[in-house]
């Protein structure tokens, strides 16, 4: 088999292009460094290590260049140690870059025994999950419940060796510490929490976390961690000790061995059913490209029952919401059980839509353009318990035809145009319905109470 030659103008080539790639590596490594989060002692060798292969394949290439060569003195002897020393600094510096963006053990830590204890390695960690809780009340909400959802979505980016914007996960102490950019959570606020904020941004986004090409959190999670913030993030309580509201109650269930969910301030490992004969129903399984088609708006999709199939929709992160994309809803017409629309751009055309929910249980239209007209089109759901009319254009007329809603037990009212002559002929109709609002102090102090609970099932801002 004959020899395969390679002319010094290739080589020469092929040296020039390596130095320039070396150069902007360099380059680019400085402005991503800039960004902090990176362990400093391993950061500075990765650096120098870098700059130095760009440097030893400049002189490589000048020493083997036609134009440089001859003027170097020693040049030919210059050039084997020269591409030598810039290929061992590849290697170096190469895996210190991966020990910066995966950790020191990234070439170890998925090594399967027995090579691991062959190679004394320590052994493996098993990855952190959110196991089954025997008794979900008993849990410690921290340590049994959040701490693992960092573990396993956030800490590889946020750990001693890696603290990506100065935040790291990988400790309680280091989590309240917040990063650059200040705290990572606001006790009591969490959706105005960087923690729940960056999770719903768009993955596209830069600022979305986890990075997209990450396994990003579930909406599950999602709607856990933000219960925790709002609830005061607390890292020395158990669930028995929070107020476990409709929303959350069922995704704390999930983690439990199949226990079923009481609807008061305690995940019941056993007690009475849901009292909506809504929540016991049976329902066929949601079309996933209806679902996906509701995500790409910006809403929420979140399962209340996986086995039984009901859903909440929430626009709490999709405020420009409006009456085109609401045309989308009908296509999970049997499965929205929940839907909060409010401080969206919804009007009553959107209503039109939502009459087609007929097994819709609670709505939200607080701080919406709907009126009297869309009020009509709600007639027709037999299983509407809860609406909230919070700071919207409704007036007496409007009131009037909530009276065929026999299904209706809390309905919210404060700041609207509804006067108390009407709210109180509407009671005689419906005796057993809560009305909270009108103009009355009792109804002031009702709503305020109502708001300052921000985990009760009925907060007319919060649920």
């Amino acid at each position: 088999m004959g020899k395969i030659s390679v002319s010094d103008s290739a080589v020469t080539s092929v040296l020039f292009w390596s130095a320039v790639s070396a150069t902007v590596a360099c380059l680019f490594g400085y402005f991503l460094s800039l960004g902090g989060g990176y362990e400093q002692e391993t950061l500075d060798s990765h650096m120098w290590q870098g700059i130095g292969v760009a440097v030893f394949a400049w002189i490589a290439w000048a020493v083997k260049s036609d134009y440089i060569g001859d003027r170097i003195p020693f040049g030919s002897a210059l050039y084997l140690p020269a591409l030598v020393v810039a290929i061992v600094l590849l290697g170096t510096a190469g895996h210190l870059g991966g020990s910066l963006t995966h950790g020191s053990d990234y070439l170890t830590q998925y090594t399967p025994e027995p090579f691991r204890t062959l190679a004394g390695i320590p052994p493996r960690q098993q990855e952190v999950a959110i196991k089954p809780i025997t008794d979900v009340n008993q849990a410690l909400v921290y340590e049994q419940i959040v701490n693992p959802i960092l573990k396993t979505r956030c800490v590889q980016c946020h750990n001693a060796e890696k603290s990506k914007g100065d935040l790291r996960f990988d400790t309680a102490e280091m989590l309240k510490k917040g990063g650059e950019n200040g705290p990572v959570f606001i006790a009591g606020k969490g959706t105005e929490s960087e923690l729940v904020k960056r999770c719903l941004l768009p993955e596209e986004d830069d600022h979305h976390m986890p990075p997209k090409g990450k396994t990003q959190l579930t909406e599950g999670q999602i709607a856990l961690l933000t219960w925790w913030i709002d609830q005061g993030a607390p890292f020395d309580k158990k669930v028995s000790d929070l107020k476990v509201n409709d929303a959350i109650a069922p995704v704390l269930a999930s983690l439990s061995s199949g226990a079923p969910v009481g609807s008061g301030s305690r995940v019941a490992s056993s007690g009475p059913a849901p009292v909506s004969p809504v929540l016991t129903m049976k329902l066929p399984a949601p079309d996933p490209k209806a679902v996906e088609e509701l995500k790409q708006t910006g809403l929420l999709v979140l399962p209340l029952s996986k086995e039984q199939h009901q859903l909440e929709v929430s626009a709490v992160n999709a405020k420009t919401f409006s009456d085109a994309q609401a045309a989308l809803l009908p296509k999970l017409s049997q499965q929205i059980v929940w839907l909060k629309l409010g401080e969206t751009a919804v009007t009553d055309a959107t209503l039109a839509q939502v009459a087609k929910l007929k097994n819709l249980q609670k709505l939200h239209l607080e701080q919406t353009k709907v009126t009297d007209a869309g009020l009509k089109q709600l007639k027709g759901l037999p299983n509407l318990e809860y609406l909230n009319l919070y700071g919207t254009a409704i007036t007496d007329a409007g009131l009037k035809e909530l009276a065929e809603l026999k299904s209706l037990k809390t309905v919210y009212l404060w700041q609207t145009n509804v006067t108390e002559t009407a709210l109180a002929e509407l009671k005689k109709s419906l005796p057993n319905v809560e009305f909270v609002g009108g103009i009355s102090e009792q109804a002031v102090a009702e709503f305020t109470k109502a708001g300052a609970t921000e985990a009760q099932p009925d907060d007319p801002k919060k649920n």
